[in-house]
């Protein structure tokens, strides 16, 4: 059986052991590109207590699943299936250590599984999709997932497998389908929690947070109790909801307490707070935790902001040696190189990697990023276009809304970059660390004009 977890920004999905406590059947409705889910009336205000509790206790599936297979590999049975499951482990474990230097183990352990089994082995080839998405190679996880979809049509983790790498390559047509199909076979935690995400990125906020809910009603394992909190108190943040954020993250770490994206979260409420020296010394103990490159970035902003650029270069310099693991590794993180590189006002690397990452996918958080980066580079008139396209999905991005106002004031148009400003700050007037206050400020620039 597998685990998925959602990238809401980024973050690949992967494979879980583990069984879902309960079954539920969620219709979907296509129309206008959009899905409409229809879970309300499922869905409860919080988990029952007992949930809760229960996931906090004993070791999470994933370990013990990771424990019992390399036991039995290790006398020596030759079994293609143990080291599919053994393979995908991997490259959850990866994922939730934010540690790349286990995907050629997950590989290594894939490739052995199908070369014992060369035919029909669907789980291994799940596998292989999930670990190209993990590495962000899209593209090699659509192309996993239609192999394991042919020989495993009705397994739901090969749809969330494809799910995951057609949302990243930007076709949202197939990715709903895929979501349909695993909402159909296997309603719990994976699947809810990509139904969210399809809800977010097309503006449906309340639909959102009650497939989030739904999932946190199922979640039993601590580690799904922990990644729903973390995804409710994401929304919650992004959406400007502080308080409520602050519950999800602060809940989540109770039941599991070392866990480091909720440690995240409770770091960026304090710097939405303006508690900046809480949010130092969270965000240090963070980045020692688990330097990725998402973390990184994040403290290397906030210490500029903070007036303390000696420390943010040694943090960039840090990010530039986890990207070079990370590439090492098989990934791709041009998109993150290119937002610290804008994040540092070097606009030609921004557009370099904006523009490569944009030939490879085109979500639309990639859109944004090259809509950004055409603008550090003075074609705003280009940069409009993407704007418009990272626009299309209706998501509510603060930061979506911020660069787009910033391009419509550079490109004359007054009315409607003080609109689109406004709006960034309506969503959350603290978005960012730094742009926030830029935003404030053009708008009040603006609004002396007219």
């Amino acid at each position: 059986m597998s685990r998925e977890i959602s990238e809401r920004t980024t973050t690949p999905q992967s494979p879980r052991f583990g069984k879902r406590s309960r079954r539920a059947v969620l219709p979907i409705v296509f129309g206008a590109s959009l899905l409409i889910l229809g879970i309300a009336a499922l869905v409860p205000s919080d988990p029952p207590p007992a949930v809760t509790e229960r996931a906090r206790g004993g070791a999470s599936t994933l370990d013990r699943a990771i424990r019992t297979a390399e036991a039995k590999l290790a006398r020596g049975t030759r079994d293609p299936q143990t080291l599919a499951e053994l393979g995908a482990a991997y490259v959850e474990l990866a994922r939730a250590e934010a540690d790349p230097a286990l995907f050629p183990k997950a590989e290594e352990a894939l490739r052995k599984s199908l070369a014992q089994r060369p035919d029909g082995n669907g789980i291994a080839l799940a596998g292989m999709g999930a670990l190209a998405n993990a590495r962000h190679d899209f593209a090699a996880a659509r192309d996993w997932g239609e192999k394991a979809k042919a020989v495993l049509p009705d397994n739901a983790e090969v749809h969330g497998v494809l799910n995951d790498a057609y949302t990243q390559l930007g076709d949202t047509t197939a990715a709903t389908a895929a979501l349909q199909r695993m909402l159909d076979l296997k309603p719990g935690v994976p699947s809810f929690t990509r139904a969210a995400y399809e809800f977010e990125i097309h503006g449906h906020v309340d639909d959102a947070r009650r497939a989030l809910e739904r999932a946190l009603a199922d979640a039993i394992d601590p580690g799904d109790v922990a990644f729903c909190r973390g995804l409710l108190g994401e929304l919650a943040f992004d959406n400007g909801d502080f308080d409520t954020a602050e519950r999800h993250f602060e809940t989540g770490l109770r039941a599991a307490p070392e866990d480091t994206s909720l440690r995240q979260g409770r770091a960026k409420i304090a710097t939405a707070r303006g508690r900046i020296g809480q949010a130092i010394a969270d965000y240090q103990d963070l980045v020692t935790r688990q330097p990725n490159v998402g973390n990184l970035r994040e403290y290397a902003l906030l210490l500029t902001s903070a007036g303390m650029p000696d420390s943010a270069e040694r943090h960039y310099r840090l990010f530039e040696e986890e990207r070079r693991l990370e590439e090492s590794s098989g990934s791709n993180v041009d998109l993150e190189a290119s937002l610290v590189a804008a994040d540092r006002g070097d606009a030609g690397q921004a557009l370099k990697y904006a523009q490569a990452e944009w030939g490879r996918r085109q979500p639309v958080f990639v859109a944004d990023a090259l809509a950004w980066a055409l603008h550090l580079n003075g074609r705003d008139a280009e940069a409009l276009t993407y704007a418009d396209r990272a626009a299309s999905t209706g998501w509510r991005s603060a930061s979506f809304s911020y660069h787009r106002g910033m391009i419509l004031a550079r490109l004359g148009r007054t009315a409607e970059a003080a609109e689109a400003l406004a709006e960034a700050l309506r969503i959350n007037p603290h978005f960012s660390v730094a742009d926030a206050r830029t935003a404030r400020d053009m708008l009040a620039k603006l609004g002396g004009a007219r």
